[in-house]
């Protein structure tokens, strides 16, 4: 038997939209009246590791490396179209700015049971790819960019990070305002909540997808 070829991003992002096409209207007896979006979640991403076992050859994450595909430097997100987000683990406060560090790949779902044959449907509304230079807060980066634009210094940035309450001390807080200052973010994507985890809000970044033309984005599915 021919060893399998080894899994890539252009082939990760095929087969993530060949995925979706097999997932779509699949009856599941073990989701039928399932609420939990986890629980959907760790279905629709077992079976697209899977999927991709049977193809390729990779190196799955664990708990140790904290995403799904630590070779790609790519986590998957599962999300429900009726509230586009999920949590991730908290790095440092200097992900709200910079990115979460690794790319994410995120499958947006309609979910609706049959009470007549007692199954799940799932249909896939939206596949994307987000780079992680854009994984960013969008009002944080859009906020620093707008600083630096008018010119702004050290002082101006700190006092800004305090007014979005990152959770900094006031070492830290001047340390990631000189950086900021010396490299400028990227204007991010996502919207992220303050937490123990991160809590991403993904509405901004599938809208751009959809839409196009947005540089670090991508829509593999609609």
């Amino acid at each position: 038997m021919w060893p399998l070829p080894e899994l890539n991003l252009a082939e990760l992002k095929i087969a993530a939209k060949e995925f979706a096409s097999q997932l779509n209207n699949r009856a599941i007896p073990s989701l039928f009246g399932a609420t939990d979006g986890k629980a959907v979640g760790t279905y629709v991403e077992q079976e697209f590791r899977r999927y991709l076992s049977e193809r390729y050859s990779f190196t799955l994450g664990n708990a140790a490396a904290g995403i799904d595909f630590p070779g790609l430097n790519v986590d998957i997100k599962t999300t429900s179209t009726k509230q586009p987000q999920s949590s991730c683990p908290f790095s440092s406060a200097s992900q709200k700015v910079y990115g979460l560090g690794y790319h994410l790949l995120i499958f947006e779902y309609e979910k609706s049971d049959d009470p007549v044959s007692r199954t799940a449907i799932l249909r896939v509304v939206t596949v994307i790819f987000l780079e992680k230079e854009r994984t960013a807060d969008y009002q944080t980066t859009a906020g620093l960019l707008g600083i630096l634009q008018r010119n702004g210094n050290v002082d101006d940035i700190v006092a800004f990070l305090e007014e979005r309450n990152l959770p900094l001390d006031e070492i830290g807080c001047r340390t990631l305002a000189e950086r900021i200052l010396a490299e400028p973010p990227k204007l991010g994507y996502l919207t992220i909540s303050n937490a123990l985890q991160w809590r991403l809000q993904y509405t901004r970044a599938i809208t751009l997808a959809i839409n196009g033309k947005t540089e670090g984005v991508e829509s593999l599915y609609v």
